[in-house]
């Protein structure tokens, strides 16, 4: 047996486990896993996006300070 096909053997044994544990399907696992999958890739690309945008244009000194005095009449 290759090295992939025992890794993908003991992969299935884990999820079998699992799906039992939870009582679902492999096939219900699956689907919930990749959708989390693609969510976790969303958000981490978003993030990323976030952080590139801060880089390239960075927040000057006084960017927010406009607002300090409208959150401490909030804050009172």
């Amino acid at each position: 047996m290759t090295t992939w096909l025992r890794k993908l053997t003991r992969l299935y044994e884990k999820v079998d486990k699992i799906v039992k544990e939870i009582k679902t399907t492999r096939s219900a696992f699956t689907r919930t896993a990749l959708r989390e999958a693609i969510k976790n890739l969303n958000v981490s690309r978003l993030e990323q996006k976030h952080r590139r945008g801060y880089e390239t244009h960075p927040v000057k000194k006084d960017e927010f300070s406009i607002w300090e005095e409208e959150q401490d009449r909030v804050d009172k």
